[in-house]
């Protein structure tokens, strides 16, 4: 049986299986195996250039990295006996070639160091196919909206009919939300690309390391420089969990409404059967499933954010063994987000709106009386306070024609007469159509039909520059990998 190597010169005494599986960090640490030979080979890499190592060393080390880079680790070096699976795969190249070569591999760094520019590796990989998701979203309610422009309905305000709109100007709200959750995944990106690599324990170490060169060989932009933090910090991970835990909230909003639209007294979306079940009981049941899990699983990463969160509070510096436990939130945050966003494209995409149903519900509630009131102080120079209490009087009464409205203004008794500044129930009727409402509101952000082509046409420029930000990140991390086995493979050919 293979021994974990770390534990056999201070410690001794055998450990139960139940003590090691409680130690073991190997569930989580399956996500970050690949990244880890990725780090020992630049790390192998940087020790042969800095004369640490011996070129021999390095021609026995490397070519043994690439085959596990090349065929994958072996499930053996993931089993509980090894605390994680840095020190199985350590302990695997020791029995392979021998301590004299597999001993050096560790040379200048930490598990510390090197478990958290692991972690950073895979966690950047995630946040690219995060943002990619979220363009295909965008990309989605960019082209719902376009198709929609001209598509009327009610908008609310405590869920109340307020003010026509049209479901052009309702979808093109979440994309700017699920735009803001990109720009925060992109800068938190940023945080998360450095390297922590060469930190070692926390104090660095007494060899002529060159920690610009193994970031340089990662994909990394630069350095966490103080090497105490670089082992200490997981303020990155937080972020990231931060950033998905808003994105989930926005994917929840956009799913409660889906779910509301798709009931049979609002029917205003029929989502498609893949993302629908029905009762075992009730055979014309049709419930949206997809988007309650979706609504569910935002509290699973809210969890996973503050079980992250209240891991770290209260650590000293420098590493702790605490986070260790902290790892599996980052992996389950983003899967429960990875998942949600690539059904709600599909959900989205699939989904029929009822427009003849919106339209029907978009003049109810007296949902254009603030036109009427804003088109008495455009047309008649009335204050518009004094015209919103007209038109408020006017409802409570129950209906918006001349005569009320006459009604009204006498009551309000500011010697305001309507009929006399030559308001007509032909005016009044032009004004309560929900279509003239929705015309003159054309400033910017507007969903007057000219207001939505130019945002679909804005959004569209924006969607273009991510994609572009986006391929240019994933370029740079495939050619550093690319250019790192590379150099590996010649070294040793």
């Amino acid at each position: 049986m293979r021994t974990d190597v770390v534990r056999l010169g201070r410690l001794s005494g055998e450990r139960s299986g139940e003590m090691m599986h409680f130690l073991s960090s190997m569930r989580a640490d399956r996500c970050i195996a690949d990244a880890d030979i990725l780090v020992d080979i630049a790390h192998v890499l940087m020790l042969d250039k800095q004369k640490i190592n011996e070129r021999e060393t390095t021609r026995k080390l490397l070519p043994a990295l690439l085959e596990l880079h090349d065929d994958g680790i072996p499930d053996e070096a993931f089993h509980d006996r090894f605390e994680d699976v840095h020190a199985g795969i350590e302990s695997l190249l020791i029995e392979a070639l021998g301590v004299d070569a597999g001993g050096r591999m560790h040379m200048g760094r930490s598990r510390n160091d090197e478990v958290a520019t692991c972690i950073r590796i895979k966690l950047r990989d995630d946040l690219l196919k995060q943002m990619a998701a979220l363009l295909k979203v965008r990309e989605v309610l960019v082209a719902l909206s376009e198709k929609h422009a001209d598509s009327i309905m009610p908008g609310f305000t405590h869920l109340q009919h307020a003010q026509p709109t049209t479901l052009a100007h309702h979808l093109l709200a979440y994309e700017q939300a699920f735009s803001r959750d990109f720009d925060r995944l992109r800068d938190a990106y940023a945080r998360v690309n450095q390297s922590p690599l060469g930190a070692a324990a926390f104090a660095s170490t007494g060899y002529p390391i060159n920690r610009e060169f193994t970031a340089s060989l990662l994909g990394f932009d630069g350095l966490v420089t103080n090497t105490m933090d670089a082992v200490a910090t997981r303020d990155f991970a937080l972020e990231v969990l931060a950033d998905l835990s808003i994105l989930m909230t926005n994917i929840s909003r956009l799913c409660e409404e889906l779910i509301i639209w798709s009931t049979s007294f609002v029917k205003f979306v029929a989502l498609d059967d893949a993302f629908c079940s029905t009762s075992s009981i009730m055979p014309q049941k049709k419930n949206p499933d997809t988007a309650e899990i979706m609504r569910a699983k935002t509290g699973s990463v809210f969890g996973a954010f503050s079980g992250a969160l209240v891991t770290v509070k209260g650590l000293p510096m420098s590493y702790n063994r605490d986070l260790q436990e902290l790892t599996p939130n980052i992996w389950r945050g983003m899967q429960d987000t990875k998942e949600s966003l690539r059904l709600l494209i599909d959900m989205l995409a699939s989904a029929t709106f009822d427009t003849e149903r919106m339209r029907e519900e978009a003049g109810r509630g007296f949902s254009t009386a603030t036109e009427l009131a804003d088109s008495l102080v455009r047309a008649y120079d009335i204050p518009f306070r004094t015209a919103h209490n007209i038109v408020g009087r006017a409802v409570r009464k129950g209906d918006l024609s001349l005569v009320t409205l006459e009604e009204a203004a006498q009551e309000v008794g500011e010697g305001v007469s309507l009929t006399g500044k030559g308001l007509t129930q032909q005016k009044i009727d032009e004004v309560l159509d929900p279509k003239y409402s929705i015309a003159l509101r054309k400033a910017p952000g507007g969903p007057a039909p000219v207001a939505i082509k130019a945002a679909v046409a804005e959004r569209k420029k924006q969607l273009d520059a991510d994609s572009a930000l986006i391929d240019q990140k994933l370029a740079k991390l495939a050619k550093a990998k690319e250019d790192l086995i590379s150099r590996a493979r010649r070294l040793v050919a």
